[in-house]
């Protein structure tokens, strides 16, 4: 699954169960506004515009817009999103009432009829617990994305990030995820402030507060499939490992033997090396436990009695 479709399915899942708390829906929208909206001027009138990707998302944002302050929005024109290949909408509210909005959702102020710009999280739209969870859902429905790696891929991992605008901001999201013990961190990326998750079980955490069950299921589901999967490939190194200094001890026995047969004759060894020498040559690819059994000896035996055979052939090899 892609980074795009599985960042889709999370989003899908946040909008079908929907907000329901009125002081919920207004934190959502206010971090949903804060990521991925601006604010706009025209004569007196201030208003605002947002863009997502997503049209069920835009119904989604549109209709919480409607309920709680009756606000009429419109599609304004659509973009071209390069770096993702798709279209994204762009929605305008710009009426009497749309700076009034802003004010409720805590994104502007109004001090001595002069409008400024809230650069921080408004502490009032988070003072409950659910509508922190709220506040954290709607700034993921605005620039979150969640990337998986692929199975066959083991450079690759998992990656959450959500973008914003303002280095306040980002700061403010950090502590908002250390209140539910998710210790997450920000970059700077072009001029905006990535705040990211990396770890599996950090990932976890923030699906599961944000109440995406499905998808943590099956993130679930993939993590113990690549960990199933990792396990084999380990197993199987391990195994052609071990095969391969095998053949190499094998090779180095044989070429030893070899050279004390030619530079003074197996029969001038003792019984029990002119034996494990004769059993060596006899079967060039047989294991040390297939040579140990028909010799009717220890592994730990056989292999002292080879590793004896290998120093006299370096002796032999010294002495030209």
């Amino acid at each position: 699954m892609t980074a795009t479709n599985f960042t889709r399915e999370i989003k899908r899942e946040i909008v079908r169960r929907g907000i329901e708390n009125a002081c919920c829906r207004a934190a959502a929208l206010s971090a949903f506004l804060r990521v991925t909206g601006s604010v706009l001027r025209s004569g007196l009138c201030v208003g605002f515009e947002f863009v997502t990707e997503s049209e069920r998302t835009a119904e989604f944002i549109i209709g919480m817009l409607e309920d709680l302050f009756g606000a009429e929005l419109k599609v304004v024109r659509a973009e071209t999103d390069k770096r993702r290949g798709g279209d994204r909408l762009v929605f305008q509210c710009l009426s009497e009432h749309s700076l009034y909005i802003l004010q409720e959702l805590g994104i502007v102020e109004c001090v001595n009829d002069a409008i400024r710009l809230n650069m921080d999280i408004d502490r009032y739209m988070i003072e409950n617990d659910c509508c922190k969870r709220a506040y954290i859902i709607g700034a993921f429905l605005g620039s979150g994305s969640c990337t998986l790696p692929r199975l066959e891929d083991t450079r690759s991992g998992y990656h959450l990030e959500i973008v914003f605008s303002g280095q306040k901001t980002a700061d403010s999201f950090l502590q908002l995820l250390a209140d539910y013990e998710i210790l997450a961190k920000y970059v700077e990326r072009k001029g905006t402030y990535v705040v990211y998750l990396k770890n599996l079980g950090a990932i976890s955490d923030f699906l599961h507060l944000i109440g995406a069950e499905t998808a943590l299921q099956k993130l679930d589901a993939l993590a113990s499939e690549k960990e199933e999967r990792n396990h084999i490939n380990r197993v199987a190194n391990c195994l052609q490992k071990n095969y391969d200094k095998s053949v190499l001890a094998s090779v180095q026995q044989i070429r030893a033997i070899e050279m004390i047969a030619e530079k003074v004759g197996l029969q001038e060894l003792d019984e029990p090396l002119c034996e494990v020498a004769q059993a060596r040559m006899a079967d060039k690819e047989a294991s040390l436990k297939e040579l140990a059994e028909r010799l009717g000896i220890t592994k730990s035996c056989l292999n002292h009695r080879l590793r004896k055979l290998v120093r006299m052939a370096e002796d032999l090899s010294g002495e030209e």
